[in-house]
C-alpha cells in the first residue's frame, strides 16, 4: 500500500509542451512512475521524435502525441476531442506550455504581449475547463500548472510574462477550491532558471550567468528533471492532501531576491 502511494500505474496524463525541456522531462518522469502520457506540443516534428525516444525509454507504458498549438482556441478543442476519442480517461493534466518574449514594456507591439496570455495562460484556463468533466470521473485527479517565479516577484523577464504566470498561480488557487469537492487537486511549481533551450540565449551572458547565480543560494542553474519531480509529486497519490500548493523549485533564489 506505501508503495502505490508512489507510483501512477494505471493513470492517464496529458502534458502540454512536452517535447523538449521541461515538459519533456515531465512525461519522463511520469512514465517512469507507471503512468501513460499523451504528449502535446506545436513542432510535429520534435513531438514525434520525442514519442519515439519516450516509447523506447518506456515500453512498458503507452506514450500517444498530438501537435497543436495551445495559443490557438481552436487547436485546444482538438487536443480534447482527440483525448476523449481515445477514450482512456484522464487523471493528471500538466499545464507546461509557455513562452516569452523580452521587452521593455513600451516596447510590445498589441500582439505580441496578448499573444503571451494565449499560450501561458488561456491555454491552462480553458484546457483545464476541458479536462474537467474527465478529471472529476475519479476520486481523485491532479492538475500541476508550470508557472514562474517571476509570477510571485520582479525578475527580469518583462512584465507580460509576469502577469500571465501571476495570474496563473492565482487560477491554481481558485480551481483548487471550486474543485476540491470534485476531487480534482490543483497545484503548481514556480521554477527559477533552468537549463532548456529557451534560457541558453540569456545564459550564455558570462555576466549574466554570474548575477543568476550570485543570487541563486544553491550557486547553479537548475535541470528540467528538478521540476519534473516536483510535478510529479504534485501528481501522486502520496500528495493527496496538497492542494492549491505552488512550490518554488529555485535553488532558493526566492529567500533572496535578485
Amino acid at each position: 500500500m506505501t508503495s502505490s502511494r508512489w507510483r501512477l500505474d494505471g493513470q492517464v496524463a496529458l502534458v502540454t509542451g512536452a517535447s523538449v525541456g521541461i515538459g519533456r522531462a515531465i512525461a519522463a518522469e511520469l512514465l517512469g512512475l507507471g503512468a501513460d502520457v499523451m504528449l502535446v506540443a506545436r513542432d510535429e516534428a520534435q513531438l514525434e521524435a520525442t514519442r519515439a525516444e519516450l516509447e523506447e525509454m518506456f515500453p512498458q507504458s503507452q506514450v500517444r502525441a498530438f501537435p497543436a498549438d495551445v495559443a490557438d482556441a481552436e487547436q485546444r478543442r482538438e487536443i480534447f476531442d482527440w483525448v476523449e476519442d481515445l477514450g482512456n480517461g484522464l487523471q493528471v493534466l500538466v499545464n507546461n506550455a509557455g513562452t516569452n518574449l523580452r521587452r521593455a514594456t513600451m516596447d510590445y507591439a498589441d500582439a505580441e504581449w496578448r499573444a503571451l496570455f494565449e499560450t501561458n495562460l488561456f491555454s491552462a484556463f480553458e484546457l483545464s475547463r476541458f479536462a474537467f468533466p474527465l478529471l472529476s470521473q475519479h476520486a481523485s485527479s491532479s492538475i500541476v500548472n508550470v508557472g514562474s517565479v517571476s509570477g510571485l516577484t520582479h525578475v527580469r523577464t518583462g512584465a507580460p510574462y509576469g502577469m500571465t504566470k501571476a495570474a496563473l498561480h492565482q487560477l491554481t488557487k481558485n480551481l483548487a477550491c471550486e474543485w476540491a469537492e470534485d476531487g480534482v487537486r490543483v497545484n503548481a511549481v514556480a521554477p527559477w532558471y533552468i537549463r532548456t533551450r529557451r534560457t541558453s540565449t540569456s545564459l550564455a551572458d558570462p555576466d549574466y550567468l554570474d548575477e543568476v547565480i550570485d543570487r541563486t543560494p544553491m550557486g547553479r542553474i537548475g535541470e528540467p528533471e528538478e521540476v519534473a519531480s516536483a510535478v510529479a509529486f504534485l501528481c501522486l497519490p502520496a500528495s493527496s492532501y496538497v492542494t492549491g500548493e505552488c512550490i518554488a523549485v529555485d535553488g532558493g533564489f526566492l529567500r533572496y531576491g535578485f
